[in-house]
């Protein structure tokens, strides 16, 4: 399969995972933000635009992204569907990281087991700036749910590893290109726990901000996403050397 843009080792193919993970070459890491489909707690709501769904706080109008309108079992399927797929693309010792939030977090811990890899734990993503609710906790978290295929096997050379806590506000103003985004410094700092040579898989890669982490990093790295907007976006963000803003 030709990838739709491919340079300095960073390749992105356009399509659906599931048909282009059998693919591809073996990787060391995969890192994904798929569509969370937890928008709404009625179909009617879950099939609703996700420009409805999910406000931006700048008022600033975002291009939609399908893949949001599972209820929670066809969900936790579909994700340990392409899980699997990744699984068979990785050599023991294989890291996996998989956003969500609260309400598709026991889905998402249940899919990365039912697809093979072992669950070792959470890394929560605080956002300072998050929403203040009245009466209620702040809406200001989502979380990562990490895996691996059998043992750990990467080296800190002795140091310490990072917080399983990260503190980072959202992308926001010009550099915000998706409604789900996720900064740039969060994808670096989830890398840190890799080899520094480590290459990696982005599965749902939304407009490119784990390749930008990659790119900067000097890592080799494969993105793939379904929405052909999202491909030319995550392209022209490599291309042009940009650093921060945008999703998964």
């Amino acid at each position: 399969m030709t990838p739709y843009y491919e340079q300095d080792g960073i390749a992105i193919y356009h399509g659906d995972c599931r048909e282009i993970l059998p693919t591809l070459e073996q990787v060391d890491v995969v890192l994904t933000d798929p569509p969370y489909s937890s928008g709404g707690a009625m179909r009617s709501d879950r099939n609703q635009a996700t420009s409805a769904k999910y406000q931006c706080s700048t008022g600033k109008q975002l291009p939609e992204f399908s893949g949001d309108n599972k209820d929670q079992r066809a969900y936790t399927s579909w994700v340990a569907d392409w899980l699997g797929l990744c699984k068979h693309n990785v050599k023991s010792g294989t890291q996996c990281f998989v956003f969500t939030d609260w309400r598709q977090l026991p889905a998402t811990s249940d899919a990365i087991q039912w697809a093979g890899w072992v669950w070792r734990g959470l890394v929560t993503w605080h956002k300072p700036s998050g929403r203040r609710l009245q009466n209620r906790f702040a809406s200001d978290a989502e979380y990562v749910v990490w895996g691996s295929v059998g043992p750990l096997d990467f080296d800190l050379n002795g140091s310490a590893g990072p917080s399983s806590v990260i503190s980072q506000n959202a992308p926001s103003g010009n550099s915000r290109q998706h409604i789900a985004q996720k900064p740039v410094e969060l994808m670096s700092h989830l890398l840190a726990v890799t080899a520094e040579s480590a290459s990696v898989l982005v599965p749902c890669m939304g407009s490119g901000s784990t390749l930008v982490a990659a790119k900067d990093l000097g890592r080799k790295a494969i993105g793939i996403e379904i929405e052909e907007r999202y491909c030319e976006i995550a392209a022209n963000r490599l291309a042009q050397g940009v650093l921060f803003g945008g999703a998964s």
